[in-house]
């Protein structure tokens, strides 16, 4: 049984009202379904990948010259260790990678094709990419220079074989708080650009909600049908829905799926709520789901934090829940 059908059988097939009703009350009516479900053919089925910001601190002490720290090539062969399928290749940690989009500079296609040598050598697929922008600051030239920073890495992930680049939304902007619908526009017209773009270069483009921009099913949706776009989907980040029923969240937004955030905590890295793995991975099966499912364990502050024991304890529990 496919997971999604035409906009016709999506509407019509009694098994999936509960979410028709969910996201057409939340987003004004029929308009909301412009931006069908993804179709998906055969059974669900999840690939464990592990996204690199787990080890965020190795990695930058590597390329800061702080003591040894990890390397991506050693993150990747952490990775085959293990037994993942995959690895998201997170774009903070590569050589030029600057937070000032201004200077950041994209790696030589020397790099980027020995390091997608290496993790095809180790069994692993780059099951995507990500960079750090802020669509929906009113700053119009900042939002120009994430956008061209987002392209020049949509490239990048052309070059290494990755099938989705991760971008966010960006923070609610200061003085905007009660006037989402202005900054949406210019997280939208960003979005679309960077959509465009990954078009040509056969990259899809997925917005991770991220309790910013993005807090809700409502928001991820109602975002999602302004892009309008077969190039643009949804990294769901199951550790940052702000909502009362955050797994209701997850179940509405599945069908529109690109990729995946797996966290431990459901609530962000300093909640105490843990993630009911086996409740989750009922609702991404359920949604039809085929593809990476990248993991990410989070440091808090003031707490010790070994990534290497952490990923490792919680791709064991993950596991269990699959089995």
């Amino acid at each position: 049984m496919t997971s999604a059908w035409s906009r016709r059988d999506f509407i019509g097939n009694a098994s999936l009202l509960p979410i028709c009703a969910a996201a057409v009350a939340g987003l004004g009516g029929a308009a909301a379904l412009a931006q069908t479900p993804i179709k998906r053919a055969g059974a669900p089925r999840l690939k464990l990948a592990l996204n690199a910001y787990s080890f965020a601190k190795m990695l930058n002490d590597r390329i800061k010259g702080r003591g040894t720290g990890m390397t991506l090539y050693e993150l990747c062969e952490f990775c085959a260790e293990n037994d993942f399928d995959g690895v998201d290749l997170t774009g903070y940690y590569f050589p030029g990678w600057n937070k000032d989009p201004q200077v950041s500079k994209v790696p030589d296609d020397s790099f980027i094709y020995k390091l997608k040598r290496r993790a095809f050598q180790l069994g692993l697929g780059i099951s995507g990419t990500g960079v750090g922008n802020d669509f929906a600051t009113a700053d119009k030239e900042a939002r120009a220079a994430d956008v061209k920073r987002a392209k020049d890495w949509i490239e990048v992930a052309e070059k290494m074989g990755a099938p989705v680049i991760r971008v966010f939304a960006g923070p609610v902007p200061e003085g905007y708080e009660d006037k989402w619908d202005t900054a949406a526009q210019w997280m939208v017209e960003a979005l679309k650009e960077c959509a465009e773009h990954g078009k040509k270069h056969g990259v899809l483009v997925g917005v991770q909600n991220h309790g910013d921009m993005l807090k809700t099913a409502d928001d991820v949706l109602k975002v999602l049908k302004m892009v309008d776009s077969d190039w643009f989907g949804v990294i769901v980040d199951t550790g940052y829905f702000r909502s009362p029923d955050p797994y209701q969240d997850i179940a509405r937004v599945t069908p529109y799926a690109v990729n995946f955030q797996i966290k431990d905590k459901l609530l962000g890295k300093e909640s105490n709520v843990k993630t009911d793995l086996k409740k989750l991975i009922k609702i991404i099966k359920d949604g039809g789901y085929r593809g990476y499912v990248p993991i990410e364990t989070l440091s808090v502050p003031g707490q010790s934090y070994d990534p290497k024991v952490e990923v490792t304890r919680f791709l064991k529990e993950l596991r269990e829940a699959l089995a």
